[in-house]
């Protein structure tokens, strides 16, 4: 997928923005719904305040999908820009949001800004065992470039290292 190419068909009613710290209670909450690694409500907020914050995005809801729901976030994403390279740290969709082209808006916006940065490559880590995750990465051209054993806990699981050049020639 091209990075300047519009995302897949999402619903008209998110949004992708800059993340802020009201946004970190349904960050967190979404965290613990997808199983991710956990950083918490501090850790989050500690990033907010580096010079990454404006590598930390969310896709806000203008309408939840039912109404007797009552969040603001269907999803976020969280990066780091450190030596010329762009750390995708943690990516998440909500149930009800997930294949409708969230995710795939959110790694999109955040590789325009890593290319803006002039990073020349994206790094990520996915737990071994997602195939839909890494189903997502390999369509945004993401590669697999190798595995760190027994990298997740809870449960215990390998990573494995995906990249994805961002410079001309890279």
């Amino acid at each position: 997928m091209s990075l300047t190419q519009p995302a897949l068909a999402i619903s008209a009613a998110v949004s992708i923005n800059a993340m802020n710290e009201h946004d970190l209670l349904e960050v967190v909450e979404i965290e613990e719904q997808s199983g991710l690694s956990r950083w918490g409500w501090s850790a989050y907020y500690a990033e907010l305040q580096s010079v990454n914050r404006n590598l930390m995005l969310v896709a806000r809801v203008g309408r939840p999908l039912e109404q007797i729901k009552t969040y603001n976030l269907a999803g976020y994403i969280v990066a780091r820009l450190s030596a010329g390279e762009l750390h995708i740290n943690n990516v998440a969709v909500r149930e009800e949001y997930r294949r409708r082209g969230v995710a795939t808006a959110l790694l999109n916006r955040i590789l325009e800004s890593g290319k803006r940065l002039h990073a020349k490559a994206a790094f990520l880590e996915v737990r071994a065992g997602n195939a839909v995750a890494q189903g997502l990465y390999k369509s945004c051209g993401f590669q697999l470039i190798g595995r760190r054993r027994r990298y997740y806990s809870e449960p215990l699981e390998d990573a494995l290292i995906m990249s994805l050049g961002l410079s001309d020639g890279a």
